[in-house]
């Protein structure tokens, strides 16, 4: 049993040295929208949406960081606020937003798990709603 422990903390250690990617480049153009909006949207979707990232404790340590560094490349590869100026015109980008948010999709339950203040009220859905439809 202790061979396993210490394997077990030895293998823990060693991931720790895998390299992750935390990087936040330099905004390109940020969103320009609503102030309330952006207010929601830095709030509930910064995290991974935007080269505004707050890397948190646990996004360095392994394997944890793994997952955080996934998803936040991912989010920005989809859809980044700090790139909006070449987004701000596309309307369907603004409707898949609140459909994404209505549905329970984003932001992802796994993020809310950890940061319960990302979650959005009602209300705030309301104006993300009156927002996507101008």
């Amino acid at each position: 049993m202790k061979k396993i422990f210490a394997a077990l903390i030895l293998i823990l250690a060693g991931i720790q040295l895998i390299p992750v990617e935390r990087t936040n480049p330099e905004t390109v153009y940020d969103f320009d929208g609503p102030a309330e909006v952006k207010a929601i949207l830095k709030t509930s979707c910064y995290d991974c949406h935007s080269y505004e990232t707050r890397w948190p404790w646990y996004s360095y340590v392994a394997p944890m960081s793994w997952l955080v560094s996934h998803h936040v490349q991912d989010g920005r590869k989809h859809l980044n606020f700090s790139e909006w100026e070449m987004l701000k015109d596309m309307g369907w980008i603004r409707r898949e937003i609140v459909e994404e948010v209505t549905k329970g999709e984003m932001p992802l339950p796994s993020y809310l798990r950890m940061h319960s203040e990302a979650a959005v009220s009602a209300d705030e859905l309301s104006i993300l709603r009156e927002w996507a439809e101008k």
